[in-house]
């Protein structure tokens, strides 16, 4: 299994299969390809779960004590992609 076919999977069948290789590593142990897939999926699964998170944080804003609503902004001072 390549990066491109890891990209193409949906998220429920990367944590399954990253749930298979957890358990056969601890039963019999990997194969490096089975090691190698493993990291893919395990990127895959972190960079669904990094831009759903930044999605969240797009929509939000914050009510400031004196009542005033202002957007959240990233600290690190690059983009969100809003406009």
């Amino acid at each position: 299994m390549d990066a491109s076919d890891v990209k193409k999977m949906p998220i429920d069948d990367v944590i399954r299969r990253i749930n298979e290789l957890a358990h056969k590593s601890k039963s019999g142990g990997l194969t490096s390809a089975e090691q190698d897939e493993r990291t893919l999926l395990r990127n895959r699964y972190r960079e669904s779960v990094l831009g759903n998170l930044r999605s969240q944080l797009d929509t939000m804003s914050i009510k400031e004590p004196d009542g005033t609503i202002r957007k959240v902004v990233r600290s690190d001072g690059k983009d969100n992609g809003r406009k």
